[in-house]
């Protein structure tokens, strides 16, 4: 599972190696919590554990690095 690196936070930012026959879109681990957001347009695909304030951090976090991030979705699905 590549991890994206770079994203400030106790938060866990990778991709799967399923991920690629999907629109891209990145997960988040924190602890026992879980999410997953498109990035085009960047929405919230599903949610277990987190709360709507951390999402919404998540959210800014997303969009603030969406660039890097679409990098690395693109480095490794191709």
């Amino acid at each position: 599972m590549p991890r994206i690196k770079g994203i400030p936070g106790p938060y866990r930012f990778f991709f799967t190696s399923f991920d690629c026959n999907e629109p891209a879109h990145v997960h988040v681990e924190r602890e026992n919590r879980t999410c997953k957001f498109w990035l085009e347009p960047i929405e919230l695909a599903r949610s277990h554990g987190f709360s709507a304030r951390e999402l919404n951090i998540l959210r800014r976090l997303i969009t603030t690095h969406r660039i890097a991030i679409l990098e690395a979705w693109h480095e490794h699905c191709g």
